[in-house]
């Protein structure tokens, strides 16, 4: 017999199951899907090395990671992989930022731009380029990562005040408020200078294009904390998901691990806007996916979704060095494209609901 919903998300927060629960076959099909996602990464990764304006054979490839210095080993090296890296550090902050905003939010529509933070990462662009005259992306790059963080902390401090705490409710109409404050900020400041919205527009498309090592070198210590921390409170997630009297009632202290969600969410999707601009649809279209394989149990949801965000990101952006030769179509484009039509069929299907088990 399968167990009711309650029943369901208190054993996913003891991590005993109750009794005549199929646990051993769900952890299999479970374990399977991961296994399918890493695999889906890997071929994604060498999808990326070998693809581009050239196509590169696999034996190439290997011989330019093992040291080769002939043919097109230094363009692999010095583009291709940094590129490839970047991508797959974006890939899973953003996985993993909307599976964790979604289940802080107990909002279906969860994303990084629920709470504002790519309005702030856009925000801080604009200002800087505008303002300060900065041209490069390695001049304003932190500057939209701390734009980024310092509007995903405002909409918590608007969403935390009052009776309550920070609900779902409230965090969802903060993050909306500072987004929409934000968003006319800076359409304000790209329509009075021509120059700022030049700089700007290449930024605010989402691109892995024209970045080297150093930046991912760079960002992977703030991912690496922020998955680190999502996954350390994917129990107490699950135990959010059944409401916050009886969360508290399991022993959660649910406005602390709403709070640490929160900064999980803005450390890794403030990286991940600072290094490829604010890539729409990936931390919301993949959680839903993943959440039809592996049921909502943050424990798996979580670290699948950053798999399946990686594999996302790295295809979007070998699908747009192969449909624009020479040129490339920006990978932020490409998840848009294919993000939209997934959304209005979960719309369709009525499978929006909110996360409750």
């Amino acid at each position: 017999m399968n167990l009711k919903p309650v029943d369901a998300g208190v054993a996913a927060v003891t991590g005993h199951p109750a009794p005549s629960s199929p646990a051993p076959r769900r952890t299999a099909a479970r374990a399977a899907v991961t296994a399918v996602l890493l695999g889906a990464v890997v071929a994604a990764v060498c999808a990326s090395l070998a693809i581009g304006t050239k196509a590169v054979p696999l034996s190439d490839v290997l011989t330019a990671i093992g040291g080769g210095t002939e043919g097109d080993a230094v363009v692999i090296r010095e583009l291709r992989m940094p590129r490839t890296f970047l991508g797959l550090l974006v890939g899973l902050a953003l996985g993993a930022a909307g599976a964790v905003a979604q289940d802080i939010t107990r909002n279906p529509l969860g994303d990084p731009g629920l709470i504002g933070i790519s309005a702030g990462g856009s925000f801080a662009v604009a200002a800087s380029i505008g303002a300060l005259g900065l041209t490069s992306p390695y001049e304003y790059i932190w500057f939209a990562f701390l734009g980024a963080a310092l509007a995903g902390l405002l909409a918590y401090a608007v969403g935390g005040t009052g009776y309550g705490g920070a609900t779902p409710a409230k965090l969802a109409l903060a993050g909306a408020a500072v987004t929409v404050l934000l968003d006319a900020g800076t359409n304000t400041l790209v329509l009075l200078d021509v120059r700022t919205l030049d700089q700007y527009r290449f930024w605010a498309v989402g691109s892995l294009a024209g970045r080297d090592a150093e930046l991912g070198v760079q960002l992977a210590p703030f991912v690496a904390a922020g998955l680190l921390l999502a996954l350390g409170l994917s129990g107490r997630l699950n135990a959010l998901a059944l409401g916050d009297d009886l969360a508290s009632s399991l022993g959660t202290k649910v406005r602390t691990t709403r709070a640490l969600g929160a900064v999980a969410v803005i450390l890794l999707a403030g990286a991940a806007v600072a290094a490829a601009g604010p890539v729409t649809f990936v931390g919301l279209v993949v959680p839903h996916v993943i959440r039809a394989f592996t049921g909502p149990d943050a424990r798996w949801l979580v670290p699948c979704s950053a798999l399946g965000g990686a594999a996302l990101m790295l295809t979007a952006d070998v699908v747009g060095r192969m449909v624009a030769r020479p040129g490339e179509l920006e990978a932020g484009v490409v998840t848009a494209l294919l993000g939209a039509p997934f959304l209005a069929f979960l719309v369709k299907r009525g499978k929006l609901k909110e996360h409750t088990r």
